[in-house]
């Protein structure tokens, strides 16, 4: 694991980038957009090649910023090929990739003990977000599905709550025994925190839905809304929160549990079917 410095949301402050493999080696996250942090990761990579192991490819997870910012530049000086979903691809304008990665691939890596890493599709944080999968070590790739350090966020139009719940319990029913998340340290158990993750937004989904029906026929205003299902939320971290806020009232509008107009929110339990 390389961890570089990216303009990551707090408290986080760097993107972790790893090898896998040992023999043949995927490096996954080309992430700094900083020369000197770009640098840094072109030295740990080659510092590798010197010692015998085979860089194969570079995996981005997925379109943000703090995990590519790196992607062009760092795979022209390493002469390495990108490999990312087709969802991400279309996101990285100018930038070539050279291998669409679908659901299930397989990516085997020889060397002294083989590895055969799995591709997971894993959209909700966002469109074309991948993790990868090695069975036999029990190790699981997390890229921005859970973090060991701040919060992920699922903001509307790149993300899709409804979704990133149902990626949530897919992958912790894996039952990996060592989770790599970009951002903060390895997580043992990964399947722990991911159910936690995902009881914990369907905590918030219920606040959510309760801030909106005690409106009643009046409906709820978005900032009427935020500040009862975040109580427990310090104000500073509002601005963020409204995006998550945002997210879960797309999902219940979606399955028909909350209708909107203007800049209102009703509960359709509240007689606006």
């Amino acid at each position: 694991m390389l961890a570089v410095r990216t303009p990551t949301l707090p408290p986080a402050t760097h993107t972790n980038c790893y090898a896998l493999g040992t023999g043949q080696l995927l490096i996954v996250e080309p992430a700094p957009s900083d020369r000197s942090e770009q640098q840094a990761f072109v030295r740990w990579v080659r510092n590798m090649t010197s010692r015998g192991l085979r860089p194969l490819a570079i995996v981005c997870t997925h379109h943000h910023g703090d995990h590519v910012g790196g992607a062009a530049s760092i795979s022209a000086e390493l002469g390495l090929p990108l490999w990312a979903h087709a969802e991400t691809s279309q996101r990285m304008a100018g930038v070539r990739v050279a291998r669409r990665l679908d659901d299930g691939d397989r990516i085997e890596l020889g060397g002294p003990t083989e590895q055969t890493w799995v591709v997971l599709h894993t959209p909700g944080h966002a469109p074309g977000h991948v993790c990868l999968h090695e069975r036999s070590a029990g190790t699981l790739v997390l890229g921005d599905m859970i973090a060991s350090e701040g919060t992920i966020l699922i903001a509307p139009g790149d993300g899709d709550m409804a979704e990133y719940l149902v990626q949530l319990r897919r992958l912790a029913a894996l039952d990996a025994r060592l989770g790599l998340p970009a951002h903060g340290e390895p997580i043992a158990s990964p399947s722990v925190v991911l159910r936690k993750t995902h009881d914990h937004r369907l905590m918030r989904e219920g606040k959510v839905m309760s801030a909106v029906a005690s409106a009643g026929d009046r409906g709820a205003r978005l900032q009427q809304v935020l500040e009862k299902a975040y109580d427990d939320t310090p104000a500073a971290l509002w601005p963020i929160a409204t995006l998550s806020l945002q997210a879960h009232l797309e999902k219940l509008v979606r399955e028909q549990r909350v209708d909107t107009n203007g800049d209102r929110w009703y509960a359709l339990d509240q007689g606006r079917r």
